[in-house]
């Protein structure tokens, strides 16, 4: 039992003998541990004013690079916004241009001296009307000559508002059926071939050549075979048959594509639609000179061959009789000229501005 006991007591030492061995080996690597990190802390600090000192020039470097990358790009931008192809500058001087404004200035004032010279004629009393040189502007500027007009002719048989219906509806349907058949017809000529269409055309073009006097007695005989004679219909039926209006129309429909209104019918559009919606709409600058024309030549027409009853007579004849009424009678002659010429000058006008815009806007191409 002693050695036993013996025995154990010694293999108890061995053990705490063993374990302060491993507690010292312990200690000694965690000493060691530590002294490399405080080592490896303390050569990084060494080596930190090195790296800083490394580091330090990357800056402009960057800068520079980021530099470089803005030039690039601006230069980019320069080059696409470059225009491919130079304006050319005019071959005239500054003193070219002068010139040629000041001509210009002087063509429009010819154009518009007499329309200046008929609306100041119309505001002159009667003593001035007659004054040697004559003046293009009035001195004592007067609404006299209108007024004494409308008292002529509301003391006439006729009133006035019954020549200006005569007037305004002799125009109105005569250029709405001139525009509406001759539009109709140009499109056939222009966009179908069928027998006789180009010998039609030809028959068209030698008729503008001839005047509306010398087709007067030739309407006359036929308005008096049709029992038309003394009513609206004998001045704006010769006015449906009018060949400018046709040959202006198919001259400028020849220019309309035909691929438009083929894949207009492809797309299953009936004859009609094609007309109204694609082919009047895109020859608008045609229909509209059509109106101002058509608007000219009936506004003017004295009907006087034609019509004979007082009450269907229109405002240009009756206009004409007050003109024939002698020296007292000269200045409301100088406000009638006024009066009938201010419906087509406002018509041309507005025309005029809508066929520049058209034109300006439109452009097809087959």
């Amino acid at each position: 039992m002693s050695n036993m006991t013996n025995n154990t007591t010694e293999n108890n030492n061995l053990d705490f003998e063993n374990s302060d061995m491993m507690n010292e080996n312990f200690q000694d690597s965690y000493d060691a541990d530590g002294n490399d990190l405080y080592a490896a802390e303390e050569q990084l600090e060494e080596l930190s004013p090195i790296v800083e000192s490394s580091s330090a020039p990357q800056e402009p470097l960057i800068q520079k690079a980021e530099k470089k990358k803005k030039k690039g790009k601006d230069d980019e931008e320069e080059t696409y916004h470059k225009p491919i192809i130079k304006r050319r500058k005019p071959n005239r001087s500054i003193a070219g241009d002068i010139f040629l404004y000041i001509f210009l200035l002087l063509v429009a004032i010819v154009m518009f001296f007499p329309i200046i010279y008929a609306v100041e004629s119309a505001l002159k009393p009667l003593d001035e009307l007659y004054k040697f040189p004559p003046r293009i502007f009035a001195q004592n500027p007067t609404m006299d000559n209108f007024s004494d007009l409308f008292v002529t002719l509301s003391k006439s048989w006729v009133s006035f508002s019954r020549y200006l219906f005569n007037t305004v509806f002799i125009t109105f349907v005569g250029t709405a059926g001139h525009l509406f058949i001759a539009s109709m017809a140009a499109f056939v000529l222009a966009k179908y071939e069928f027998p006789g269409g180009k010998t039609f055309f030809k028959i068209v073009t030698v008729a503008m050549m001839f005047t509306g006097y010398v087709t007067g007695i030739p309407n006359y005989i036929i308005m008096s075979k049709l029992g038309m004679i003394d009513t609206y219909w004998a001045i704006i039926i010769p006015a449906f048959a009018s060949p400018m209006g046709l040959f202006l129309m198919k001259q400028f429909m020849e220019g309309l594509p035909t691929s438009l209104i083929e894949a207009a019918k492809i797309d299953g559009a009936t004859e009609w639609c094609v007309f109204s919606r694609i082919v009047m709409p895109n020859v608008k600058p045609a229909w509209l000179t059509l109106i101002i024309f058509s608007v000219q030549g009936l506004w003017n027409n004295k009907a006087s061959t034609l019509i004979y009853s007082e009450e269907m007579k229109t405002l240009p004849y009756a206009m004409q009789q007050i003109q024939a009424g002698g020296i007292a009678r000269t200045g409301e002659a100088a406000a009638v000229l006024v009066v009938l010429m201010v419906v087509p000058i406002a018509i041309f006008i507005f025309s005029e501005s809508q066929i520049l815009e058209t034109m300006a806007s439109s452009g097809l191409k087959d």
